[in-house]
């Protein structure tokens, strides 16, 4: 079989080509991806009776993804989430980043490594294929410090599992923050809102945030409020309880401090379709799509109101300015290295 294939997916106003990448596994999935962001288009998986579809939330062209659109499966950087005031003090020296989310900075900021062309190289090995993102985030990029080299590669193995590694090397400290940012419907993108599905989270406390999405301080434990999801609940069960909707971290309650740790389940009752992470992150960030107003659409359909849901593996929230948080900062001789494995599968 052909594991691998590419395409031209368009051009940017430069004139710079930007290429669609396809992945297959012998199970019959399929993963597509972009070199612009790292942005996953596709990730095809078949549902209890053979039949595939795309269950990540998409743009259809390079124009549409161009116009705009609310980070649709791309590599977040240089510091995923939020940093409160847009500013950090790192070594006693204070850093000033962009605003982009009210107070706050987000995502990298107003240009960050979703709005990118990567180089990209694809690979293929006896029972996987992959694509490897690589590039370098100059010094001052965003108000970041230090020339930062990083790393992802995407991988489909035959086993149904997409696995992303992470690495990243700087020349001076900087704080760094890497996630995927992909939007989930296991249903199939479009088809209806994500508050029937079943979430499973392995995490006993989460972080409380103020009305900008800023942590508050110390996690709280999740036991007895609706934020409670260590054992299988629908999205949808408690989502009224929550001021705004889910857009919050959970600490992830890991057996081993090392290595994948699990993080989160979900099923999809009636496509029987599953998805199970797993990671080396200390946290997730669990988002149920409540900014989504039916202004960006994917396959012919608007995305409406909590059509996708995401689970974004990564550190704390505004962790530069909260010490007792596990630190993101990198100094030079260090190596960033995370992993995040979504596998995938049914149940009859």
């Amino acid at each position: 079989m052909q594991r691998i294939s590419k395409k031209t997916f368009g051009k940017l106003e430069d004139g710079t080509e930007v290429t669609e990448f396809t992945l297959r596994n012998a199970k019959g999935m399929t993963v597509r991806a972009i070199d612009y962001g790292g942005i996953l288009t596709a990730v095809e998986t078949p549902d209890r009776t053979g039949m595939a579809a795309n269950i990540t939330l998409h743009r259809d062209s390079l124009d549409d993804y161009l116009k705009g659109h609310p980070y649709f499966g791309c590599i977040v950087g240089r510091f995923a989430n939020r940093i409160a005031g847009g500013k950090f003090s790192l070594d006693g020296k204070e850093y000033a980043l962009a605003t982009n989310d009210g107070p706050n900075h987000l995502h990298g900021g107003k240009r960050g490594f979703d709005k990118h062309v990567w180089k990209a190289e694809a690979a293929e090995k006896a029972d996987s294929a992959s694509i490897t993102f690589r590039r370098v985030s100059p010094d001052g990029e965003e108000g970041y410090p230090g020339n930062l080299t990083v790393t992802v590669v995407y991988s489909l193995t035959d086993d149904n599992e997409l696995r992303m590694d992470y690495t990243a090397e700087t020349d001076k400290p900087t704080v760094l923050n890497l996630t995927n940012h992909a939007y989930w419907n296991l249903a199939g993108a479009g088809n209806g809102d994500v508050l029937g599905h079943e979430l499973m989270i392995q995490a006993d406390r989460y972080l409380p945030v103020d009305e900008t999405l800023i942590p508050l301080g110390e996690p709280k434990l999740v036991a007895d409020t609706p934020m409670d999801f260590n054992q299988p609940t629908k999205i949808g069960a408690r989502i009224a309880q929550v001021e705004g909707g889910y857009d919050h971290c959970y600490v992830l309650t890991r057996e081993k401090p090392e290595g994948l740790g699990l993080c989160a389940r979900v099923v999809e009752p009636k496509s029987g379709r599953t998805m199970e992470i797993h990671t080396t992150q200390p946290a997730v960030q669990f988002y149920s799509g409540n900014f989504l107003h039916g202004s960006v659409s994917g396959g012919g359909v608007d995305y409406k109101k909590h059509f996708g849901f995401c689970l974004e593996t990564q550190h704390y929230p505004d962790s530069p300015n909260k010490p007792d948080y596990p630190t993101t900062v990198l100094r030079p001789g260090q190596v960033y290295r995370h992993t995040t494995v979504h596998r995938f599968g049914v149940i009859e």
